[in-house]
């Protein structure tokens, strides 16, 4: 008898009859159908070739629901018609599957580095996702100036020079760069500081930068330094230890205390580098450690970054998407995400054994073009590595779970203080910002069970010349049209959970208005919106909620969905600020001249090097542009135009 067959797990129609119903009972959009999606596969499967590749999934709207590899296209893609053996969630994939897209490739490990790109690219709903987008910050030792610069990088690395890290966060880099100042005294500044300096700054008055700017090191005495913080950075710190050792021995044989003292304060500077990073990690070459915790559906991975023997921080990760998958697969698709926006080590050591570890090996050798190993130790030092790795993925996954439970109880919460149908999945939260009306912008932010949507935030620049000057609510009133009308335009569906659940504006009841007023004005009635304005002198604690239907509500001064909704609106108020920011330091540098058609920046930079400023370029007569160095007779004759109609 086959599973499928047994009296206790129901067969396979059965069971998606069930989730056809739910969908039904949801109404999510289209009822998903299994023969079609079925039949949609076996159009492909006809055609499939038995080379490896890469295959996705794709529903009615071409969305990609599911990126797979393959070392067989035409077996792989075979075992979704094999209903019997499909489990819950793949039924439920394969019933809103319409189409499907092939590539193939020249050998599997190829088809694994184009499936965890493909998936960075299309983020389909049925693949494991790692959810953490932001990229990890490097040092990097820059190569193309006579006097080298170290700084702190993120993104792509365009720049000439070496590129130490991952580091785990921007403060283990900062902390690591200032420790290297005081060791190295390497430059800092931007180019143009470091050409425009008559005198030295305060980096040199406090001994964190060597001057080179102003000449007070040769450049043969900078080079060497830059060299003992390449080699330090690479492991070689005993070796830097030693030759600092032996300068300060000479300098105080020589009396010469004061470089003496400095040789010691370098000294001091190393020992506190390596006391906080070399945990543990001495004498292990540049190494990756990942151990995984699990708990119901919730998957934690804990990553530990070893360069050079020093441990330059570690960082917990949560995938999405993991229910009803095997740990394994997790853990390999996980891999092949994280190391497909940085380059792996030689050695990836795992906390447990992979089925697929040497394909993975060898694909990440294949990306980085040098032998990756990955395995799982037995015993020694990188076990003990392993054990910590584990006890800190287990910590946080029980950290994870604990905030979880409380977040998912003061979500229940605002469901029943704001009537709502469920909690809410998508919450998004706006708020203004602008200084006398200047530069107005609009902010955006999302929220959901798991937290902030970075990635999701959106900043409007507020385009209607109409707009007074600082009217809020008219500033609302476009936001909210600009994005509703934009969402009906491209989710008219709402099937993308592009939709928000709850909208929340700061304000009161002057700004809720106008945000209605925008929403039935494009046809949108049935979203819920809740306007959140301060209380008496504006005191945080005693705000007030206005309701759609006119109710306003206030809750006590310690209510937990209190705190959480001051969040969401604080946030809101922070990233509006911010864009306001930006857009201004912007417009400080805006010339009139900018505007002036075909006038370029050579041109501008001759107007202004002869006139002094761009007022006195738009008061200038036509022959006094046409004496201008530089300038044509058809170009000063395009600015007078400009200027004076």
């Amino acid at each position: 008898m086959s599973k499928a067959d047994r009296p206790d797990q129901p067969n396979a129609a059965s069971r998606f009859n069930e989730e056809k119903a739910t969908y039904a009972v949801r109404g999510e959009g289209d009822t998903p159908d299994l023969e079609t999606g079925m039949a949609a596969i076996r159009e492909v499967l006809e055609t499939l070739p038995t080379r490896p590749g890469v295959y996705r999934m794709q529903d009615q709207r071409g969305d990609v629901l599911y990126v797979g590899k393959a070392r067989s296209l035409k077996a792989r893609v075979g075992a979704y018609v094999q209903m019997a053996r499909l489990p819950q969630r793949l039924l439920r994939m394969v019933a809103q599957t319409r189409s499907m897209t092939i590539v193939t490739t020249g050998s599997e490990a190829e088809a694994l580095l184009l499936e965890a790109q493909l998936i960075k690219k299309f983020r389909p709903a049925y693949n494991v996702l790692l959810r953490d987008d932001k990229s990890f910050p490097f040092i990097l030792l820059r190569e193309d100036h006579d006097f080298p610069r170290i700084q702190k990088h993120r993104g792509a690395r365009r720049a000439k020079g070496q590129y130490f890290g991952p580091f785990a966060s921007a403060g283990s880099v900062n902390q690591t760069l200032n420790a290297l100042q005081k060791l190295f005294l390497l430059r800092s500044c931007t180019d143009s500081f470091f050409n425009n300096r008559s005198r030295p700054c305060l980096l040199y008055q406090i001994k964190r930068c060597s001057a080179p700017c102003v000449d007070r090191i040769s450049k043969e005495d900078y080079a060497e330094l830059v060299e003992d913080s390449r080699n330090f950075l690479s492991g070689k710190s005993t070796e830097v230890q030693g030759k600092l050792g032996e300068q300060m021995e000479k300098a105080s044989e020589a009396l010469d205390f004061e470089m003496a003292a400095v040789y010691r304060d370098r000294l001091k500077a190393l020992t506190f580098i390596q006391g906080n990073q070399a945990v543990n990690a001495a004498g292990l070459p540049d190494a990756d450690i990942f151990a995984l915790a699990s708990k119901g559906a919730t998957v934690c991975i804990q990553a530990f970054f070893i360069r050079g023997g020093q441990n330059w921080g570690h960082r917990s990760f949560f995938p999405a998407h993991t229910s009803h998958v095997e740990i394994e697969d997790v853990f390999s698709s996980f891999l092949m995400q994280f190391y497909d926006r940085m380059p792996p080590p030689k050695l990836v050591l795992l906390d447990r054994e992979l089925p697929d570890a040497d394909l993975l090996a060898e694909a990440l050798g294949t990306k980085a073009e040098y032998k990756v190993s990955v395995s799982k130790p037995q015993r020694g030092d990188r076990r003990k590595l392993l054990e910590q790795a584990s006890r800190n993925a287990q910590e946080a996954l029980d950290r994870r779970l604990a905030e979880s439970s409380t977040q998912a109880k003061i979500m229940r919460e605002m469901v029943e203080l704001f009537d709502m149908d469920a909690v809410p999945d998508r919450i998004e939260i706006y708020d203004n910002s602008h200084i006398q009306g200047t530069n107005m912008v609009g902010g955006m932010v999302v929220a959901g069970p798991e937290g902030f949507r970075k990635n999701a935030y959106r900043k409007f620049n507020i385009k209607n010349p109409d707009i007074a000057p600082g009217d809020d609510f008219a500033m609302m009133k476009e936001v909210l049209e600009r994005r509703f009308a934009r969402a009906q335009k491209e989710d008219p569906d709402r099937a993308r959970g592009e939709w928000p659940d709850l909208v929340l504006i700061d304000g009161g009841k002057g700004q809720m208005s106008a945000a209605q007023d925008a929403l039935q004005e494009i046809g949108v009635e049935d979203v819920l919106m809740i306007g959140v304005s301060k209380g008496p002198d504006r005191n945080a604690g005693r705000e007030t909620f206005h309701m759609m239907d006119g109710r306003e509500i206030n809750l006590p001064m310690n209510s937990p969905v209190l705190f959480y909704l001051q969040r969401l609106r604080d946030e809101a108020h922070r990233f509006a600020i911010g864009a306001h920011r930006t857009r201004r330091a912007k417009s400080v540098g805006h010339s009139s001249l900018d505007d002036v058609p075909g006038i370029g920046p050579a041109r501008k930079k001759a107007l202004l090097l002869h006139f002094g400023t761009a007022r006195a370029v738009k008061n200038a007569s036509l022959d006094d542009l046409q004496g201008a160095p530089g300038v044509s007779k058809t170009v000063a004759q395009k600015v007078y135009d400009y200027f004076h109609g």
